[in-house]
């Protein structure tokens, strides 16, 4: 039987869910409502090579790829291909790059692309529907999930049900007309008629008939796909995408470009307690409230005569009084207070931090990096406090600084540390000191996390000024956001 892949989509940014959510660390590697795991991880989980599962290709930002490699050691799996966008192109260009990857290996392969960072309630129900679509795609059909409306919900597109197919009459219809996101009495009305779903961005596509079909309807986006994917450059562990080639790809959604156009769409309505998780409404929908409507996603909370309210709390106590439908999210940098009703609303104020070039949109205090992250703690006019974590294995670049120096105190583990020609070991309770423009590595040579205050001192302390001569992660030297 073709090979089933499963191709997830990992370029959004999830602006709707600032302030937990920034550009650098977007909502899918988000553990929300007390979960164990991050979007992507969930997602990761239900994809079971028992289940019929191949490896998965995971198409993403190159901001993101040691992100993406740490959810997947987290969740016990390994991918098929990690291939990186050189910029954001949509769905079109990132699951045409996909679909060439895995025809190239198994030209009568089906693929299953997702989203990253949707919940699924019912993960044995979406394995069986996707059982289902894979047999309706291997008659030549591309298949999407229709989602069976629960609200006439606005901010989704709508799909209308055609007749069924021959052989699926109870599992699989033609589509018959694709919407775009409906005024709040059309939405009624779809739900009214009962023919119309909710398009949940979930395809189970024959590769073949998927590349025919965009060659027939987007030829521009095949061809600049197939270029980008035959001239990327494999780099430990990623496949870069070529970027002169994939800038050209038409920035459109799959929808638009094959979807909304081809006469072999097929549709298999669900059931399945799914959810994009698009706004901090929708997670309080889906999250386990109490008797007054309210839910605690996270930290020290005080409610008094306070109903049907989100909270979300990462150091303060937050206490609320009197007031009813908010979201309330406070992290280190940012407080989000917003009507509930207003939610979608979130990404404008991102849109304005964006134009006035403010950081608290891109990065949290804590900043992730490959060989573990750092966090401001202090800062001053002159002097900066940070705490360092690194992983055990990890490995800072070899760097030096023109405007600062700074001294490591170590809290925890043991660091090796390396300033000019030498090298020593330092132990819990020891420091050392780096002038400004001595060369120095910081590392963790033990298999316990290494932790480390660093005071920063100098005329200018922002994160470009890293002079790198050697990274085992071959970052670029603009990669020190």
């Amino acid at each position: 039987m073709s090979g089933l892949y499963p191709v997830i989509l990992s370029g959004g940014s999830g602006t709707r869910l600032w302030p937990l959510s920034r550009a650098m660390y977007p909502k899918q590697f988000i553990r929300f409502n007390g979960r164990k795991t991050s979007l992507l991880g969930a997602t990761l989980q239900r994809l079971k090579a028992d289940a019929g599962f191949q490896p998965a290709t995971i198409i993403c930002n190159a901001d993101h790829r040691f992100l993406i490699k740490e959810n997947l050691e987290a969740s016990g799996t390994a991918a098929r291909a990690i291939i990186l966008e050189p910029v954001a192109r949509n769905t079109a260009a990132a699951i045409a790059v996909s679909a060439l990857s895995v025809f190239r290996e198994d030209p009568s392969s089906i693929i299953v692309a997702m989203p990253s960072d949707h919940v699924i309630a019912d993960e044995a129900g979406f394995l069986a529907a996707v059982q289902v679509a894979r047999q309706v795609a291997l008659t030549g059909r591309l298949v999407l999930f229709g989602i069976k409306p629960e609200t006439p919900h606005t901010g989704y597109g709508y799909i209308r049900r055609g007749k069924a197919i021959e052989g699926f009459e109870r599992d699989a219809f033609l589509v018959e007309a694709f919407t775009e996101k409906p005024s709040a009495s059309t939405a009624q009305e779809y739900i009214n008629s009962g023919h119309y779903f909710w398009n949940s961005g979930i395809f189970v596509l024959n590769t073949r008939t998927f590349l025919s079909e965009l060659e027939r309807l987007a030829p521009e986006i095949l061809e600049f796909a197939q270029l980008a994917l035959d001239n990327a450059v494999e780099d430990i562990g990623f496949l870069r995408l070529d970027r002169e080639a994939f800038v050209k790809c038409p920035n459109i959604s799959v929808d638009y470009a094959v979807m909304e156009k081809t006469a072999r769409a097929a549709m298999v309505p669900i059931d399945i307690g799914w959810n994009d998780v698009g706004s901090w409404s929708s997670l309080w929908e889906i999250a386990p409230r109490d008797e007054k409507g309210n839910y605690v996603s996270n930290g020290d909370v005080l409610f008094e005569d306070t109903e049907n309210c989100y909270v979300h709390s990462e150091k303060s106590l937050v206490s609320a009084i009197g007031v009813k439908n908010l979201v309330i999210v406070d992290t280190p940098d940012a407080l989000l207070v917003a009507d509930k009703d207003r939610a979608q609303d979130v990404s404008k104020i991102v849109s304005r931090l964006k134009q006035t070039n403010r950081r608290e949109q891109e990065q949290h205090l804590r900043n992730y990096r490959p060989w573990g992250y750092f966090e401001t703690l202090s800062l001053g006019p002159r002097f900066q406090v940070k705490l360092l974590h690194v992983k055990p294995g990890g490995k800072l670049s070899m760097q030096m600084h023109h405007h600062r120096s700074e001294h490591w105190v170590v809290v925890q583990g043991t660091a090796k540390v390396t300033i000019g020609d030498s090298e020593q070991l330092v132990q819990e309770n020891e420091s050392v000191y780096i002038t400004a423009t001595q060369w120095h590595r910081l590392e963790n040579p033990g298999k316990v996390p290494l932790e480390i205050i660093e005071v920063q001192i100098g005329t200018y302390l922002g994160e470009d000024d890293i002079i790198r001569a050697d990274d085992v992660y071959h970052r670029a030297p603009e990669e020190t956001r």
